[in-house]
């Protein structure tokens, strides 16, 4: 309480960007390099740098920072976002009597190996399209929570998609189809049943593997068999069955979170009926994201903490 008043408050540095490079031979797969911008913010018991000059309290964002750094040093072993993200909210809630709460939120720049003559790079890197996030909260006590994440994951399918037998009043335009692009940038997001940090595993988990299952999993869900695809009647539906696969295949993963805007390919008609410039096909579209549909859902399949 502070002048009968009740204070919330948090502090932190966001846009932190560290980059770490573990050397290996070529023979051991090469050097490992990540990109990372880590945001933390901790709750504090720092009361008086609110209400007075007193500022004893307060761990300087300029030293939370520079622990991002030192905490990157430090890590000589390969390890994963979600790896580093609770070593700083142990740092930091168990150094610091007054700070109770750490969130450490990471976005992962995608660097990805090359592959020259057919063989992979030992040192020779670009950057990728979607971006592997995560956010971690760890409390004083021990507990835990551990979310990952995929953002501006692009997918798109020519064929096999449909939408019919929706509402139909005097705002309705859009006739029923069959036939359509569907096209969607997924972000999702999803919870790891760590719930204390006595559950980590001790040997260590790989995160990094399981982020790339789910993007596999998310994207054959999506797309069907190579040969004849698989039907899709909605957004919606399609949706349902990429977040159900996930909790399916991954008993390690408590819950699915999906975005997926709808971005629009419009037929291309061009001229009259009686002298047609361009006549819809299948074929010539106009692509835009201006407005788009939003669907979103999140899928549930075993308890989850309260944190």
């Amino acid at each position: 309480m502070a002048e009968n008043f009740q204070l919330q408050g948090r502090h932190g540095k966001s846009r932190v960007r560290v980059s770490r490079v573990w050397r290996r031979p070529a023979a051991a797969g090469g050097d490992v390099i990540v990109e990372w911008n880590v945001a933390v913010s901790i709750v504090s018991d720092c009361l008086p740098s609110y209400t007075s000059s007193d500022n004893s309290a307060i761990v300087a964002t300029d030293s939370i920072k520079n622990t991002v750094y030192v905490k990157a040093k430090e890590c000589t072993e390969v390890v994963s976002m979600e790896e580093f993200a609770v070593i700083l909210g142990r740092h930091f809630t168990s150094l610091y009597p007054q700070v109770s709460e750490a969130t450490v939120t990471i976005v992962e720049r995608p660097w990805e190996r090359v592959t020259v003559d057919g063989k992979p790079h030992s040192h020779g890197f670009k950057v990728g399209v979607e971006k592997h996030s995560t956010e971690v909260i760890v409390k004083k006590s021990g507990s835990l929570r551990i979310n990952s994440g995929i953002q501006g994951y692009s997918l798109l399918k020519t064929t096999q998609s449909g939408f019919e037998g929706f509402v139909t009043d005097r705002y309705r335009l859009l006739p029923d189809t069959r036939e359509r692009i569907v096209a969607t940038e997924v972000t999702a997001w999803w919870r790891y049943p760590f719930e204390h940090v006595s559950q980590l595993p001790s040997k260590p988990f790989c995160f990094t593997q399981r982020y790339q299952d789910v993007k596999k999993v998310l994207a054959e869900t999506f797309f069907g068999p190579p040969d004849v695809g698989v039907y899709s009647p909605s957004v919606q539906n399609t949706l349902y069955l990429m977040a159900k696969e996930v909790l399916t295949r991954f008993p390690d993963i408590s819950s699915v979170q999906l975005r997926m805007p709808n971005l629009h390919f419009l037929p291309v008609n061009l001229g009259s009926k009686e002298a047609p410039l361009v006549k819809f096909a299948d074929d010539v579209y106009l692509p835009t994201d201006e407005p788009h549909g939003t669907i979103e859902a999140t899928l549930i399949s075993r308890p989850m903490s309260k944190l």
